[in-house]
């Protein structure tokens, strides 16, 4: 009886594995519009990058949980493949749609990396054309604050 529970846990895991890949790949299609968005605040680039690293957290945590139960319940499994037939092609089902979910989100992230490497370059590019333009601006204010004063003249001390 243990066993059907332990089984019906790791088709749940399976599942919710599932739900949090498809929920990264909506994270992973939101920062590629947040890198393609030139007026987009650099704060939703963050929050975007931690609502990914808590789901991938608790990906972490679902595949070390069925792993231990994996292990108890796998010799029942084998010697009884008949009994468990639905819950084994329900949960080979779910590890295939895992298996395209974790492709597919590769490639995203693959893409979102390129995307981040030329906004961050562009980043890098504004912010030295905006440090010479001040240069500029404060050298030119210099000028003009000089030229509104009278340089020392010779003056002649006879009278």
């Amino acid at each position: 009886m243990a066993e059907k529970s332990y089984i019906q846990m790791l088709e749940e895991s399976l599942d919710k594995k599932c739900d949090i890949l498809r929920q990264l790949q909506l994270l992973c299609y939101e920062q590629a519009d947040i890198l393609q968005d030139n007026d987009a605040e650099a704060d939703a680039f963050e929050l975007n990058v931690e609502q990914k690293a808590v789901l991938i957290e608790r990906l972490e945590k679902l595949d070390q949980g069925f792993e231990q139960i994996f292990t108890r319940v796998q010799v029942e499994m084998e010697s009884n493949k008949e009994q468990y037939k639905e819950s084994i092609h329900h949960m080979q089902e779910c590890i295939r749609e895992i298996t395209e979910r974790s492709a597919n989100l590769q490639m995203l992230e693959r893409q979102n990396m390129e995307l981040a490497k030329k906004k961050f370059a562009s980043v890098r590019t504004q912010a030295k054309e905006l440090r010479q333009n001040s240069k500029v601006v404060s050298s030119y204010y210099q000028n003009m604050m000089k030229a509104g004063t009278i340089e020392p003249q010779f003056m002649d001390s006879k009278k």
